[in-house]
């Protein structure tokens, strides 16, 4: 009986090794839904986190990220895709959106409804990893760019930089003032290449 158990037991680590190593080596990719779709809206504005993404590797400076707003792939648009590290060493990727401003690049995320009850980074579990653990990999183009990412924590810099308040406010019927979304943004540094 124990031998069976052991061999079974096994079996199936050798089954998940087997497994996460066909991962890495083929990646999965996060799922894609159209942020202007009804559907994204209904999924808590959140799609299933792939693991590692694939690609190709870029070593050399991006000089201008402007060039990231023409990427139009023809299921994904312009989305691109963010792979963070886990604490437990499995990668976790989304689907996020970037901020080109010439040589600066940007990420950014919200939180609404019930995700504003919890304390940030908490709310997303990337946004937890990239606070424990800034190294990213970020898939644009088809084409990987290994990235340090650094939170903006001046709210007057964020909307400096996007040209209005990062915070969403409505007034209550009773009159009290009420947050209803949070943006958060993250400066994007090409990790690798010294920045002149």
């Amino acid at each position: 009986m124990m031998r069976a158990l052991r061999i079974g037991l096994l079996g199936v680590i050798a089954l998940v090794l087997l497994s996460l190593v066909t991962l890495r080596v083929t990646g999965l990719e996060p799922r894609y839904i159209d942020p202007s779709s009804e559907a994204f809206v209904e999924s808590g504005r959140t799609a299933w986190p792939g693991l590692w993404l694939t690609g190709e590797v870029v070593r050399e400076p991006v000089a201008n990220w402007d060039w990231t707003r023409d990427v139009n792939d023809p299921i994904r648009g312009n989305s691109i895709m963010l792979e963070s590290r886990t604490w437990y060493g499995i990668p976790h990727s989304v689907t996020i959106n970037l901020v080109p401003r010439g040589d600066k690049l940007y990420v950014s995320g919200s939180e609404q409804g019930s995700r504003l009850q919890k304390q940030f980074p908490n709310s997303k579990a990337w946004w937890a990893n990239i606070e424990r653990d800034p190294r990213v990999r970020m898939k644009i183009d088809g084409k990987i760019y290994e990235m340090t990412v650094a939170l903006m924590a001046d709210r007057a810099e964020v909307a400096e930089l996007i040209g209005r308040d990062p915070v969403s406010r409505v007034v209550t019927a009773d009159g009290k003032e009420q947050i209803t979304g949070v943006r958060h943004y993250w400066r994007v540094y090409q990790r690798n290449i010294p920045e002149y």
